[in-house]
């Protein structure tokens, strides 16, 4: 929780509360605070092992860490039960992007052609007509 502190935040902390509280007061400040702290874990501990109770045997490997998204798609990720490994290493997000970008712009690329001729993705390499000033696209029924 506070592994990022260095000395001299301590440093500067403890000045501040000496100087706040004053040093014959410090103390029971210091003992007050540690007893809230662990009040806080306690109840915290008690309400998981509640829950924990509550959901059953089916869950008994249930952590609450887990809730976290981040800490689950790793998780998940590490498990590779659905071959996400796979699906993450064959898609090259930048390659497509650059590709569509290729395709907007009308520039003909070789990575693209490639990629077109795979018959993984659609050939968007193709050519588009120049309009005049003031005339407007032609409208295509099916793509809307």
């Amino acid at each position: 929780m506070f592994n990022d502190i260095g000395a001299l935040e301590v440093v500067t902390l403890v000045v501040l509360a000496v100087l706040v509280f004053g040093p014959e007061k410090l103390p029971k400040v210091i003992q007050d605070v540690t007893r809230t702290i662990r009040k806080i874990r306690e109840f915290s501990e008690s309400a998981k092992q509640d829950i924990r109770e509550e959901l059953g045997p089916e869950f008994k490997d249930f952590e609450f860490e887990d809730l976290n998204p981040k800490t689950f798609i790793r998780k998940q990720l590490d498990n590779d039960e659905l071959g996400l490994k796979e699906i993450r290493n064959g898609f090259d997000l930048k390659k497509e992007m650059a590709e569509v970008t290729d395709a907007v712009h009308g520039r003909d690329t070789d990575s693209s052609a490639s990629a077109g001729s795979s018959g993984g993705s659609v050939d968007m390499t193709k050519k588009r007509e120049k309009l005049n000033p003031g005339e407007r696209p032609p409208f295509d029924a099916d793509a809307t």
